[in-house]
């Protein structure tokens, strides 16, 4: 009894368990009488047919089967009801079931037989499989496609190898190229295919070695085919793997690059041949059109050149036959909105079956006059940009991917000959600008002094001394100031030389010595035939000094016109030549110094402010020798030696009451006026003890004052203008107004500023 009771109980419990799974099933769930009509339908039948339960039960199984099937499927149910068996339903064939709404999808359907309370009753799984049929379908159409694309690339030889670098498949291309038929090269080792000398080296396994590691391997190089003839080929090898990482094989696309590669050797020696036979540029653009003609025949072809001083621009050089006389045309292409701009920036080809030449806008319609297609491709040189080379035809449509490819090889070597080419003028106009500072420097040494250190101890010294070292390894401006003689220019070469432009040139310019007309050219420089009189190029002070240090002597003096234009190249770091069209990048260190007060200057309107306060960064004023007295004597050792070495004088002591002299004078023209009577005095002096001219000291100081008649002033003033003409205002240097006067150069600009001579008097 008590047994009897348990096996209900637990036959209570399956059927409420077979309940529950059969309602929250997601496969949809059918059972049927033997004779076909249903009994129970779950939820999920409901969603997947649209039918509800009350319209599927009592209702036969085929009202869930499309209607072509129906007629059949009876017979089928009988056959199963005969010898029932849990099973798939319709092995190896494509199952449908049908919405209420008559639409068809297809299925997956699984049989088993249950008996409940003695009855008979077919419970039927049915599950949805339209994503994987569509997954499957798609699968199949692509292999198919892929058997069809590999079959069909004649072109190509593309077959895979096992890890071992055995051939497993053999494409028509692979047949074409190689020689071998599927069945004779299936199974053998794809070194067979590379030359004995390859071999020997481990190349073919070296590839596949790398191919496994990096995941691919590009190469080019002879291979042999099965003739034993040689072709150059372009090779890459892909390592496969499966889902578990684990690698699997290779795949291999072999292409025949024969005729680019014979195409290649002979561009190579047409272009350098015309190189070198042709050193005029014309004449070099004619030979690597006619190289390209044979190579890709075309109507028009051009050049479009990068240049770092232009960088929104192009300069773009239409290439001329060898049969056209006039000059080849040549005009400035913007980067922006250009089909060369775009190719530069992205550094790939463009191929264009229609080009409208209006929309590209009038210098290139000009040049490309009637042209319906072209090709453009990089001029890339090691991964050097240096432009874009066009060819154009005046058909449409003419220019393939395989003309493309052709191009991009002859491309890279003419951007090798263009940089080759360009590296060759840079070096003619660097030995040009190194032939410039030799003539700029030797100039200096021979009219200008330099002092070989400072000399000195005082305080007042060693003050500007701590300027210079706290200023100099900065790129500020510096404005030296002093009276004339002080040594304006030994603290300029001192900040040079402790900066970090040391290494490069410093080169200077007195503003004063030489006459406006040429101060412009002087400082900017000039092209040819800029002005009468310029019969060849000059490079200017400020292009001298890029990467170094300018100083400009007497800026004071820098006339008005001029002082903007300084302004800007200070600024903007450009110039322009005199004469010239192209901007020139100049970085340089600027240090100017004068004996004149700028401030006065700005305010009387002879000194730009702008200027003044651009130059006037750090300030560093040189006091006068009279201010530092206590280095006199070291000066005077110190040039005594230098001088009495040069004239091969052996000069050993200095008299005390000279040098007591020597401590007592003012020294108007400060350490100069010292260095130069010390000077003096070494030529008089004929043994070891040194004999200084000292009443020439008490002779100026005795020289009377000028005198102040109004005649005299009127006769004086008159005079100095008449010689400023002659000298076209030159006022310095050899052959200038004061060397005609007899005074010296800063005398005669304190004579101008208290006769109230101005340029424009005698300009």
């Amino acid at each position: 009894m008590t047994t009897d009771l348990a096996n209900r109980d637990a036959s209570v419990h399956t059927q409420a368990l077979f309940k529950e799974l059969f309602l929250a099933s997601p496969d949809a769930i059918v059972v049927t009488a033997v004779d076909g009509y249903i009994c129970a339908a779950n939820p999920a039948v409901e969603q997947l047919f649209g039918y509800s339960a009350t319209e599927l039960i009592g209702n036969l199984v085929e009202i869930l089967i499309p209607e072509r099937f129906r007629g059949h499927h009876p017979q089928h149910r009988g056959n199963y009801v005969a010898a029932p068996s849990a099973r798939p339903m319709g092995t190896g064939l494509e199952l449908y079931g049908r919405r209420k709404d008559g639409t068809e999808f297809p299925v997956d359907i699984m049989l088993s037989p249950v008996e409940s309370s003695g009855e008979q009753s077919v419970l039927t799984v049915i599950r949805d499989i339209t994503e994987r049929k569509q997954t499957e379908t798609a699968l199949r159409r692509s292999e198919e496609r892929f058997r069809l694309l590999v079959e069909g690339a004649s072109d190509y030889a593309i077959f895979m190898l096992d890890p071992q670098g055995r051939i497993a498949t053999w494409n028509s291309g692979a047949e074409r190229i190689k020689g071998y038929r599927a069945e004779e090269i299936l199974g053998q080792h794809f070194s067979k295919f590379y030359p004995q000398e390859s071999v020997e080296r481990g190349k073919p396994q070296h590839e596949l070695e790398v191919a496994a590691a990096e995941g691919r391997v590009e190469d080019e190089g002879w291979r042999i085919r099965k003739d034993g003839s040689r072709f150059w080929a372009n090779v890459i090898i892909t390592a496969l793997r499966g889902q578990d990482g684990q690698l699997i094989g290779f795949s291999k696309v072999t292409r025949d690059f024969t005729d680019r590669k014979g195409a290649e050797e002979s561009l190579v020696l047409e272009l350098g041949k015309a190189v070198l036979a042709n050193p005029d540029i014309r004449q070099m653009l004619a030979a690597i059109e006619a190289s390209i003609q044979r190579l890709i025949p075309h109507d028009c072809a051009t050049i479009a050149l990068y240049d770092v001083s232009n960088p929104h621009q192009l300069q773009m050089q239409q290439l001329p036959s060898a049969e056209e006389q006039s000059p080849a045309r040549e005009v400035m292409l913007p980067i922006e909105g250009t089909p060369e701009g775009w190719v530069l920036v992205n550094q790939e080809l463009l191929l264009m079956t229609q080009i409208d030449c209006k929309k590209a806008g009038q210098p290139t319609e000009q040049l490309r006059a009637g042209i319906k297609s072209g090709c453009w491709v990089p001029l890339n040189s090691r991964g050097e940009i240096m432009g874009v080379l066009f060819v154009g035809s005046r058909h449409e449509a003419v220019f393939d991917q395989r003309h493309a490819e052709t191009l991009l090889l002859a491309a890279s070597q003419i951007a090798g000959i263009i940089k080759t080419d360009h590296s060759f003028r840079r070096i003619v106009q660097f030995s040009s600008k190194l032939k410039e500072e030799k003539r700029y420097l030797e100039e200096e040494l021979r009219t200008e002094y330099n002092f070989e250190e400072i000399v000195g101890e005082s305080h007042g010294l060693r003050a500007v001394l701590k300027q210079v070292e706290t200023v100099a390894p900065t790129a500020a401006t510096v404005l030296i100031l002093g009276e004339t003689g002080t040594g304006k220019e030994m603290i300029a070469r001192s900040i040079h030389t402790i900066s970090p432009r040391r290494d490069r040139t410093f080169v200077k310019l007195n503003c004063s010595a030489i006459p406006f007309g040429l101060l412009e050219s002087e400082l900017f420089g000039h092209e040819k035939g800029a002005f009468t009189g310029a019969i060849s190029q000059r490079i200017g002070r400020l292009e001298l000094a890029h990467m170094g240090t300018l100083f400009l002597d007497e800026i004071g003096d820098l006339p008005l016109e001029l002082q903007p234009k300084l302004l800007r190249a200070l600024q903007e770091k450009e110039i322009e030549r005199l004469g010239g069209r192209r901007t020139i990048t100049v970085d340089v260190r600027l240090i100017a110094a004068t004996n004149r007060d700028l401030t006065k200057m700005v305010k009387a309107g002879e000194f730009r402010s702008d200027l003044y306060y651009r130059l006037r960064v750090f300030p560093i004023t040189v006091p006068p020798l009279r201010e530092r007295s206590t280095d006199i004597p070291l000066l005077v050792n110190y040039f005594v030696n230098k001088h009495a070495k040069r004239m091969n004088k052996h000069i050993a002591t200095i008299p005390e009451q000279t040098m007591a002299a020597l401590c007592g004078w003012q020294w108007p023209g400060n350490v100069r006026e010292l260095e130069n009577f010390i000077e003096r005095a070494v030529i008089l002096t004929p043994g070891s003890t040194l004999r200084a001219p000292l009443a020439e000291l008490e002779m100026f100081a005795e020289e009377p004052p000028v005198t102040s008649d109004p005649n005299f002033h009127a006769a004086e003033r008159e005079h100095i203008l008449r010689v400023l003409r002659e000298t076209k205002g030159m006022i310095g240097g050899n052959g200038g107004a004061a060397e005609k006067l007899g005074l010296k150069r800063t005398t005669l600009n304190s004579k101008l500023r208290k006769l109230g001579i101005e340029r424009s008097d005698y300009a």
